[in-house]
């Protein structure tokens, strides 16, 4: 299948290694909007004007993988999702193989990394990131547009919900919810469900402060 990366920063570049080196994926170009654009090529293949790529690759025969950062909570990566939909275009996800995955309940545009652990039962949402080691125990669910940083730990039977932040180190109590828009904090514990747009830290976690989608992570 070939396959059109968006962007051109530091989550592109994972994305071409990891596509290149461990799945059978043939990248054939990177996708910016035309604004962005200020080089005509990376790793030797072409960077194209997202709003014209229709005109160059047909949905029917290349999807995308948009591996964009946590940036506004995660609603850069759904707009750019939103956008290719509405192009026609399918998007891929990518687990590593390295990953120990024991659902087949996973989204589209997902970016798994090695060593990661999922167990059974568990579900997985659209445009989702679990970043290298990141566990999330049986029974719980990733609703879309979450990003999940190194080693953090998810207790079975939680939920966490939409466009929500699990940092470094941190862990998430069994049976807990994490409300839309939470950002939780590198090295945290949560045992208590969270509100919407505050950021948790400390152990166990508490408000630190509100925040918005204009927060910097």
């Amino acid at each position: 299948m070939k396959i059109l990366i968006f962007g051109v920063g530091n989550n592109a570049d994972l994305a071409y290694y990891y596509l290149t080196n461990d799945s059978e994926y043939e990248i054939v170009a990177f996708v910016l909007e035309k604004d962005f654009i200020k080089e005509n090529t990376k790793f030797g293949l072409p960077i194209v004007d997202f709003e014209n790529i229709k005109k160059i690759y047909n949905p029917s025969e290349y999807s995308l993988f948009a591996p964009c950062d946590y940036s506004k909570l995660n609603k850069y990566r759904e707009r750019i999702y939103n956008r290719g939909k509405q192009m026609g275009y399918n998007f891929i996800s990518y687990i590593s193989s390295k990953a120990n995955v024991f659902t087949g309940d996973i989204g589209e545009n997902c970016f798994i990394f090695e060593d990661t652990i999922i167990q059974p039962y568990t579900k997985i949402g659209n445009n989702c990131i679990l970043w290298s080691s990141a566990t999330v125990c049986h029974h719980s669910v990733i609703e879309d547009f979450v990003f999940i940083a190194s080693n953090a730990v998810i207790a079975g039977c939680c939920l966490i919900k939409k466009y929500s932040f699990i940092g470094i180190n941190s862990s998430i109590r069994d049976c807990t919810t994490i409300e839309e828009n939470t950002v939780i904090g590198m090295h945290s514990c949560v045992t208590k469900n969270t509100e919407s747009y505050n950021i948790y830290i400390g152990c166990p976690a508490k408000i630190l402060k509100n925040c918005d989608d204009t927060v910097i992570i």
